[in-house]
């Protein structure tokens, strides 16, 4: 039988492809956010297929992708329905310029995104690898780690779509709810999420898999969420307040402002 790290690898190239070619055809290279969760389901729905369904933690780990995996895609779904190409894709476009501009966006968009969920997947690779029929301790502490990083996610999303609904909060920072203990809580936890993940994989043969959690929390951290957001608000007046009294990522009791 193949490896089923080769495995992976196929499905998640084929699966990139196709969005790439949908990303061409729509010209909307931002269609990749939705393939972003819904490439984790589709990946764990499949190794859980290979596997005939048979490992407990498999399974646990299928459930836990498919509750992230598919809200985050509808949540974005929702969100981007009949909205323009997301500014960051625009910027890209106009930076690269029209020569060779698809095998940029391929390159730069796409493959990266598809090593990037590899990556973040090997949790989930490994889990249905070694084929565990029974939960241990650690399993128990891993799940309650990710329903820990899932309430911060979800809550912190219906509260800002809460908040922008409201007319009188048109052009306002959300600072209220989760947002009042951590400005970004939706990337905390998704990092939180993917720590738990980590903990139900690990085991002696599986400590290579906490590449996992460390690239989604650096990349959240440093690259592509915390930082596009952070820019974007920076030098306004209520964002330079908001953030003196903030944490950045880590959720705390926000400290006391000069004012008060």
């Amino acid at each position: 039988m193949e490896s089923i790290y080769l495995y992976a690898a196929f499905i998640v190239t084929i699966y990139f492809l196709l969005f790439f070619i949908l990303g061409q055809l729509l010209h909307d290279n931002s269609i990749v956010d939705i393939g972003w969760g819904s490439g984790f389901v589709f990946l764990a729905v499949l190794l859980a297929v290979r596997d005939g369904f048979e490992s407990i933690e498999g399974l646990v780990v299928l459930t836990l992708t498919v509750l992230w995996g598919g809200r985050l895609t509808i949540y974005l779904f929702n969100r981007n329905k009949g909205k323009p190409e997301d500014y960051r894709y625009v910027n890209l476009r106009k930076r690269w310029g029209h020569k060779w501009a698809r095998l940029k966006a391929f390159l730069n968009v796409y493959a990266l995104q598809g090593v990037m969920l590899y990556l973040i997947s090997l949790p989930i690779i490994h889990i249905f690898d070694k084929g565990e029929t029974e939960l241990l301790l650690l399993d128990y502490i891993g799940i309650g780690i990710w329903v820990i990083g899932y309430f911060f996610e979800v809550v912190g999303d219906r509260q800002l779509k809460q908040f922008k609904s409201k007319p009188e909060n048109k052009g306002k920072i959300i600072q209220s709810g989760l947002w009042k203990y951590t400005r970004h809580p939706n990337y905390f936890g998704e990092a939180t999420m993917w720590w738990g993940i980590f903990l139900v994989a690990l085991s002696p043969s599986g400590l290579f898999t906490i590449i996992s959690p460390i690239v989604i929390t650096l990349l959240l951290l440093f690259v592509s969420g915390v930082p596009l957001l952070e820019k974007k608000y920076k030098g306004r007046p209520d964002f330079e307040a908001y953030k003196k009294v903030t944490p950045k990522f880590f959720p705390w009791f926000p400290k006391k402002s000069e004012h008060t």
